[in-house]
């Protein structure tokens, strides 16, 4: 029907560019954020299930992150153990030294009172090490929990080579040649002891390793499952970004076609 009121095909054409223009918007706003899921009303399961997974995708990474201070943690202490080494290798050298006869009683306690510095030394390693104020070697009883996620710890134990627990605390150990040659299998066991804690150590670093690398496959899967759930296909979306395109441009012609007709109307009255 020809109206001049009431110009239905207009309000038709005017209500289907605006459909055609908030698709358009949509897909612009997809395409240059990069997302499918920009709010609750794009697909509100979605982004649900999306929120969970960037919560647990950061516990994990927090969890490697973790494990790669507490292998941080451990390489300090391993590395203190390694001049701890050092000085239990010098201190049998001058026990293997004084055992002989062939110095005399002033410069055996010279190699005593080198030796006493070498024990008070490994003490000092051992009490005043730490990382971030966290000491482990000086007790046998200690231990520092590495946390990676719910339920989910290692415990790393500390160890104790102070100088009483390697044995070798004596003040006057190699002063003659039979309490060197006693010092001398102290300081054999003693290097045994160390080195099994230190092995310890060495056990919990690799642990700790293979943690950090199952954790960070971990992240990756979920991110692959977090970016096909809220990313946008970008192929999809420009070809449905052209089709509105397309949609919106019809629409603007139709409008003005539609607002053209009252005019008609009017030549029909001026007839």
């Amino acid at each position: 029907m020809l109206a001049i009121k009431n110009n239905i095909m207009a309000e038709g054409a005017a209500r289907h560019l605006g459909m055609s223009y908030d698709n358009l918007a949509q897909s612009i706003e997809r395409l240059s954020s990069g997302l499918r899921i920009n709010s609750a009303k794009d697909d509100a399961a979605g982004l649900a299930v999306r929120e969970l997974m960037r919560a647990e995708i950061a516990v994990i990474r927090q969890g490697a992150r973790n494990a790669q201070d507490g292998i941080s943690m451990l390489q300090t202490m391993e590395g203190a153990m390694g001049s701890i080494d050092e000085l239990l290798v010098r201190m049998k050298e001058l026990a293997e030294q004084a055992s002989t006869g062939s110095y005399s009683t002033n410069q055996r306690n010279i190699m005593n009172n080198e030796f006493r510095q070498m024990i008070a030394e490994i003490d000092r390693i051992a009490n005043f090490t730490s990382f971030n104020s966290i000491r482990m070697l000086n007790s046998a009883t200690g231990y520092n929990i590495i946390h990676f996620g719910t339920g989910s710890q290692i415990t790393v134990n500390s160890v104790d080579v102070t100088s009483s627990a390697l044995g070798i605390a004596s003040a006057n150990l190699i002063g003659d040649g039979t309490a060197a040659m006693s010092a001398l299998a102290m300081v054999t066991t003693a290097i045994e002891t160390k080195d099994s804690a230190r092995a310890s150590l060495g056990y919990m670093m690799n642990r700790l390793e293979s943690t950090t690398a199952v954790l960070n496959i971990q992240a990756e899967n979920l991110m692959s499952s977090e970016s096909r759930i809220s990313d946008v296909d970008v192929a999809t979306e420009m070809a449905t970004l052209t089709r509105n395109q397309v949609l919106a441009q019809a629409g603007i012609a139709m409008l003005a076609q539609a607002n053209s007709m009252p005019q008609m109307a009017l030549n029909l009255l001026r007839a």
